[in-house]
């Protein structure tokens, strides 16, 4: 099953579960009693990967508890709300459609989470209306479900590394940008609530954004900045603008910091949102490990100096774009596609998935540029429901027709646009390739 039929079949499960499940009181534990004999940026990641919290599934009371605790962190920065009405939160619907037996009437699973939006209001009166958007996501897995690497267990699944190491580099980052001079451009920070059900929490930000995207100048994402000690830090998405490459080696030789460089601005992160709109983005990552996805990815495993470390670079970086001088220019169709390896054999289309349920076949937030879907037609906002001789009714059916075909196949791509169907001509490539 590929990475995006997988988080929709877990998302669908868990939301079931938890839509079916009684009402529970939250109840958080206490940020003090937990935190005491910690220093920051460990101390969030030691609050927010506390077995209390039960994984922070989204829609959940733990994940209700997380973003309390980092609104209070971002209040008393004395950050503004950046949501409606000036409040911190921003709902965000949790609407999920799984139909694993390909054919079956999807199953579809409805409940809430809520992003944390705040604001550092720019100094330039004439630029303080662009912004700097800093994100990082804040769910986990629960007990984990089909999403867990450790299948069959009901664990509790605290995700330190994913991603509260994300959220302590982020209120890092804010008490830095907030304690020194304010730069010309707003920031926002923004810690999002359902990535691990497939970026359900950046997509809805980027679809109802409480500032128009046109202002938005880059986007910095941190996903998993837990695990750094010696090895290099893998930034993703300098591709995405052309000033990318220089800003990030410099700010990472001052800091001390061996960055590998990779152009992709489409990626299962939440950055992938803003760069389908657009934005010059950046994605910050220490590698994967082998607790990834799995109950053992707890607290005391975090590189708690490095995660300090990172949080200095983003800073440090959202300072220079937030300044006068630095103007970015987006350059699109980045790097390679959502899912796709570094290597490999198999057939590649190039369409990248939205995850806003659909009665039947994909819906496609956007394609890569370059690619055999942008070649054949495909747009952003059709519906997939035909490859070849295959009909498509989900993402794992999608990923059965990819399977089925080799690259250089000529194929024919049936999608629904404005309410008819539209039949295109799609010569396949070769993933990675």
């Amino acid at each position: 099953m590929s990475e995006f039929a997988r988080r929709r079949a877990s998302a669908c499960a868990a939301l079931l579960a938890l839509s079916a499940a009684p009402a529970i009181a939250q109840n958080c534990p206490d940020p003090e009693s937990l935190t005491r004999d910690f220093s920051e940026p460990l101390a969030t990641v030691r609050y927010l990967a506390d077995d209390a919290l039960e994984g922070r599934l989204a829609g959940s009371p733990g994940e209700r508890c997380a973003g309390d605790y980092i609104a209070r962190r971002l209040r008393a920065l004395g950050l503004r709300g950046g949501a409606d009405n000036g409040s911190f939160f921003q709902t965000v619907p949790l609407t999920v459609a799984s139909d694993p037996h390909g054919g079956a009437s999807p199953v579809t699973a409805t409940t809430t989470g809520r992003n944390v939006v705040a604001v550092l209001e720019g100094a330039d009166p004439a630029l303080r209306d662009e912004v700097v958007v800093i994100g990082a996501h804040y769910d986990h897995l629960g007990l984990g479900g089909s999403g867990s690497l450790a299948p069959g267990t009901t664990a509790i699944h605290n995700g330190a590394d994913d991603n509260a190491s994300g959220i302590a580099a982020l209120l890092e980052a804010a008490a830095q940008l907030a304690t020194g001079p304010r730069p010309a451009r707003s920031i926002v920070f923004v810690a999002f609530t359902g990535e691990e059900m497939g970026l359900l929490g950046s997509a809805h930000f980027v679809r109802n954004p409480p500032i128009p995207l046109d202002r938005a100048r880059a986007m910095l994402n941190m996903d998993m900045v837990g695990r750094l000690e010696d090895d290099p830090l893998i930034v993703y998405g300098v591709g995405t603008a052309t000033e990318w490459a220089e800003l990030v080696e410099r700010r990472a030789a001052e800091a001390g910091i061996t960055v590998a460089l990779q152009p992709d601005g489409v990626g299962p992160s939440d950055h992938t949102s803003f760069y389908l709109r657009d934005i010059p983005v950046l994605h910050f990552f220490t590698n994967a490990h082998g607790d990834y996805h799995k109950p053992s990815d707890d607290w005391d495993r975090v590189d708690a100096d490095g995660i300090a470390r990172i949080a200095t670079l983003v800073a440090r970086i959202a300072r220079d774009v937030a300044g006068p001088e630095i103007s970015l220019t987006l350059q699109k169709g980045a790097g390679a596609p959502a899912g796709a390896p570094s290597s490999g054999s198999g057939a590649w289309l190039g369409t990248v998935p939205d995850f806003t349920p659909v009665s039947r076949g994909v819906l496609l937030s956007g394609v890569t540029g370059g690619s055999p879907a942008e070649k054949a037609g495909i747009r952003g906002g059709d519906v997939l429901i035909r490859l070849g001789d295959h009909e498509v009714v989900d993402l794992q059916g999608f990923t059965d027709a990819l399977r089925a075909h080799e690259p250089g196949d000529e194929v024919e791509v049936v999608v629904i646009r404005d309410g008819r169907e539209v039949r295109l001509k799609a010569v396949l490539g070769r993933r990675g390739g």
